[in-house]
């Protein structure tokens, strides 16, 4: 008879499958997270239609910037207010007290946000390529270097999500904590807007953060090799854009152990 203990990563998967279940059933959720990226790649390819540089449309230039942001709703926004509202009603207290090891836990987020986040850019890519003739790449290599720029930009957002959560005191605070942050680094990052027309304060301010690096290294992807030399430094800075995302996800993990409580603060 094999008494042996299910190990950390079944649990894990089995968690993940929970995650995507309780996910889609949630409707207005999945509706909203992804149509939003399609409905604004919709407006904005509708209105700007001009070409950058060219070869470079508007909407090229606009869904490398979609599907940077698409990664930090899936990753960041969604574990920051969903996580607050499981510590705020109970879940996270109840699950801290069945045997399941507190990792499966995070395995099953980590799931839920690569999950969603492949079918995210899926989609985006698929509307853009059939509505506004999006060109995809056909180098392999670029497809490798989407992947890397993907994992460690999902990773980061991860990390980030999870520290951040613990700022909302409540579920009904933790949207008002969240999506305001989203929105301002969507502005400065280069997601709505080509990154250098953006005023020197505000370049320098997106730069700290790891959208705008996220949105580069998707231009890098789906812009010609030569419109590298209109980014701010003439090059698409791949290793630095690497190195911050690394950078990111260090600290992101650093202070998700530091900060993450399983149960809501007390008053204060």
């Amino acid at each position: 008879m094999n008494d042996a203990l299910p190990s950390t990563l079944s649990l894990g998967l089995a968690r993940t499958g929970l995650e995507l279940k309780e996910f889609f059933r949630l409707r207005e959720t999945v509706v909203f997270s992804f149509s939003f990226p399609v409905i604004l790649l919709f407006v904005f390819g509708s209105v700007f239609d001009d070409d950058l540089a060219p070869g470079v449309s508007f909407t090229q230039y606009f869904t490398a910037g979609m599907i940077a942001s698409g990664v930090v709703l899936s990753s960041f926004q969604t574990l920051a207010i969903g996580i607050a509202v499981e510590r705020d009603d109970g879940t996270l207290k109840r699950l801290r007290g069945t045997p399941m090891p507190p990792m499966a836990y995070f395995l099953g987020k980590i799931g839920l946000v690569l999950v969603t986040s492949v079918l995210q850019t899926a989609i985006l890519l698929a509307v853009g390529a059939l509505l506004f003739h999006l060109e995809l790449p056909t180098d392999p290599m670029l497809w490798l270097r989407f992947a890397w720029v993907f994992v460690l930009g999902t990773s980061a957002g991860t990390v980030l999500g999870i520290a951040y959560s613990s700022l909302a005191r409540s579920s009904k605070s933790a949207a008002a904590v969240v999506t305001p942050v989203v929105i301002v680094l969507q502005f400065v990052s280069g997601v709505f807007f080509v990154f250098t027309d953006l005023p020197g304060w505000m370049q320098t301010l997106g730069s700290l953060f790891p959208l705008r690096w996220l949105a580069q290294g998707m231009r890098s992807v789906f812009l010609p090799a030569d419109f590298a030399g209109a980014e701010v430094s003439g090059s698409w800075q791949l290793g630095l854009t690497a190195l911050i995302l690394t950078a990111w996800l260090v600290i992101g993990t650093a202070l998700a152990l530091r900060t993450f409580r399983w149960q809501r603060p007390g008053p204060r």
